[in-house]
């Protein structure tokens, strides 16, 4: 025998020093000292038995498996179980590496959709091939049972290519950074002094932040923030206007009308710059979010109107704005009841969301929302539903936080495991709940290793709570210990019909099943913050590319179970599924309990035919808010314009009403925010397709 086949194919020159060489690292990986001596003696019998298979050639597999079973019954069973153990992991990491080629060379043809707003330009895909060889390393160097559970579906690590880099989002405490300045890496930025350099500065915030990120950020307090800066820059107009040597009685009216210009220029600046700036490598623009409507001035609310009118206009030629997502506050004796200061401003907000989509709206007289607004602090969430308040580790507050890395749990495959029996069930999930705080555990191990240097602009110039006093050469342990660490689900409907054989918004029995299912995770995380003196809590997933991911897997083993397995996709979190016929009144009455389990994240969605009315829209969210404890809510249609001139384009027509052009782009909301519709990843593509209108002729909401 003189040759060796790869597995490559190649053909290779036989080498007894290869086999020596193996055997001598299977006894060094047990710390067992073998003499040289023995290895030779244990090599020779390997030759021995190689030679006795009599072939010109052998394949390396068939060199290894003499050698294994050489050792295995040569009274050197640990060393072949070390042998062993070294071939299997091996394998895994070729697996790996083959695996690795392979998408790499998908993404080389076109970006996947895990992300429906990362485009398909040449930064995209090279982020895209960074990011996927960096998953596999953060599952090579974590503990296998870990990296199991991820690769075969029982949880999910989200955005696993940032697991040894960087934390998920961020509410930007924004004016306090605007009134001090900061740096972005390339000298210092002064501290804004007008409303236009504040406006263009908060989108240069937006995008400096999600540089050092791998989620979303949010204005927070987007209007009182802008706010601040409007009788600054009133003051400058009217010394101008002293200066042209205008007569002071006209000087007022004259410095108000050029201050509504000037607010006016400045919010359109931020409309386009969100919409074309890009970060992260230049592969999206900022996933960004806006809370307003609760203004603490006239001038906050004057930056309110505003905001709202210039986005409602759109882009250059009326297309629809796909960021910022805006979050509407709505709060009674500030902007709900007619007799409110700022109603005006709650009415305007629905007549943009019956033309836009956005804003979405959050409920400031949700219980929880309220014992928090009570104390003066204003909850915010953004567009993919990151809500923080509470804190273990000091003040309670939104600024400055956000969830640090989530953990999501496949809760179908455990009502399909579980056959039936619910005790079984929930010992399986808290199997998973475990896993997940293991999985977490693990993160915040591998994280508080990276230095503030290391987010030279989230940490070195203190937009994040914990970062204060802090060098460069500092671990951002104190940061983790102010954010949140999130344990999320998917499909709850599914997991419903798998244990009762019908989801939440088809019986009492599972509607209750499914409060004491989600009650149960809340009271496991909210136990873990007494365990481990961090701030856990209960996330009601997005799941974007993972409703199509985890389905895919279960499916596999499981194969086509009605209701369960037999399409493309998992219900989003609590939700119901979006092909049940149900209507607006019962969804929200369903979903609501759910906003306050779920203390990591929430939202409801109700889904129109075409574009609703302001009164429908209204009517909506009037009854949710004040009939039950939901929080936040969007407002789903399918909107289409025409890409030559902008125009509204109603579901039933081919071509533009105005250009006669058929050139038309679709827009939908996936996962919070808005996206094309040719960026849906499968299943979400194939949800969106599903989906079925709550407004029909079996919903009876506007009678009430």
């Amino acid at each position: 025998m003189l040759y060796v086949v790869k597995r490559d194919g190649r053909i290779v020159d036989f080498d007894t020093i290869k086999i020596t060489n193996a055997i001598r690292g299977a006894a060094d990986e047990i710390g067992f000292i073998i003499k040289e001596s023995e290895l030779m003696e244990l090599t020779q019998k390997a030759m021995t038995k190689l030679e006795a298979l009599d072939k010109d050639k052998l394949k390396v597999e068939e060199v290894q498996n003499v050698v294994e079973t050489m050792l295995l019954s040569n009274g050197h069973k640990n060393i072949g179980i070390a042998y062993s153990n070294y071939r299997k992991e091996r394998t895994r990491i070729r697996e790996i590496k083959s695996d690795l080629m392979k998408a790499i060379n998908k993404i080389g043809v076109e970006t996947d959709r895990d992300n429906a707003n990362v485009g398909n330009n040449f930064s995209s895909k090279l982020l895209r091939i960074a990011s996927e060889s960096n998953k596999w390393h953060n599952l090579s160097m974590m503990p296998k049972h870990l990296s199991k559970a991820h690769e075969n579906g029982d949880v999910y690590y989200h955005d696993l290519d940032s697991y040894n880099l960087t934390t998920n989002c961020l509410h930007i405490p924004t004016k306090e950074v605007l009134e001090n300045g900061f740096n972005t890496g390339y000298g210092y930025i002064r501290k804004a002094k007008r409303i236009e350099s504040a406006a263009e500065l908060s989108c240069i915030l937006l995008q400096a932040t999600q540089n050092d990120m791998f989620g979303g950020q949010s204005h927070p307090d987007f209007d009182n923030d802008m706010g601040y800066f409007v009788e600054i820059t009133r003051e400058e107009i009217r010394n101008e206007l002293r200066e042209y040597g205008i007569e002071e009685e006209k000087i007022n009216d004259l410095a108000e009308k050029k201050l509504e210009r000037v607010v006016r220029q400045s919010m359109q600046g931020i409309v386009y710059n969100l919409n074309t700036m890009h970060s992260r490598a230049g592969s999206q623009v900022p996933f960004s979010s806006m809370n307003i409507g609760i203004p603490n001035s006239n001038d906050s609310a004057l930056v309110c109107k505003i905001f709202l009118e210039e986005y409602e206009k759109g882009l250059g030629r009326g297309e629809q704005p796909i960021f910022p997502n805006i979050i509407f506050r709505v709060k009674s004796g500030v902007n709900r009841e007619k007799e409110d200061p700022y109603y005006y401003l709650y009415k305007l907000a629905c007549r943009v969301a019956s033309k836009r989509m956005n804003p979405t709206f959050m409920n400031m007289d949700a219980d929880f929302n309220k014992f928090y607004y009570d104390q003066g602090i204003v909850p915010a969430t953004m567009g993919c539903r990151t809500y923080i308040c509470s804190n273990c580790n000091g003040e309670a507050g939104t600024k400055g936080r956000g969830n640090i890395a989530p953990t999501t749990i496949n809760l179908p495959r455990l009502g399909i495991l579980a056959k039936n029996d619910i005790d079984k069930f929930f010992t399986l999930l808290n199997s998973r709940l475990e896993l997940a705080k293991e999985s977490l555990l693990h993160r915040y191990d591998v994280l508080k290793h990276l230095k503030v240097k290391d987010l030279p602009f989230v940490a070195g110039q203190n937009l994040m709570k914990g970062s204060e006093n802090l060098h460069p050469e500092d671990t951002i342990e104190p940061i983790l210990k102010q954010g949140s660490w999130a344990i999320g689900f998917i499909g709850l409907a599914e997991t419903l019909t798998a244990l009762v054989g019908c989801h939440h918004g088809e019986s009492e029995e599972a509607k209750e099943l499914g409060i004491k299912i989600i009650t149960h995770i809340r009271n496991y995380t909210d136990n873990l913050i007494k365990e481990t003196s961090l701030n856990w809590s209960t996330y009601a997933t997005p799941a974007e590319g993972l409703s199509g991911r985890f389905i895919l897997q279960d499916k596999a083993v499981f194969g086509d179970i009605k209701g369960v397995t037999d399409k493309e996709y998992y219900t989003n979190s609590y939700h119901i599924p979006v092909g049940h016929p149900i209507s607006i009144k019962d969804k929200i009455d369903i979903e609501a309990p759910y906003h306050k389990l779920c203390n990591g994240g929430h939202i409801s969605y109700l889904e129109i035919d075409d574009y609703p009315s302001e009164e429908v829209v209204q009517s909506i969210v009037d009854y949710a808010y004040k009939q039950t404890n939901i929080s936040y809510i969007g407002i789903n249609f399918h909107m289409r314009y025409c890409k030559e001139c902008g125009e509204r384009i109603e579901s039933s027509m081919t071509k533009c009403p105005k250009c006669s052009s058929q050139n038309i782009q679709g827009v939908s909301r996936v996962t919070g925010y808005l996206s094309l519709d040719e960026r849906f990843g499968a299943g979400k593509h194939a949800e969106r397709s599903d989906r079925t209108s709550h407004n029909g002729e079996h919903d009876k909401f506007y009678e009430v």
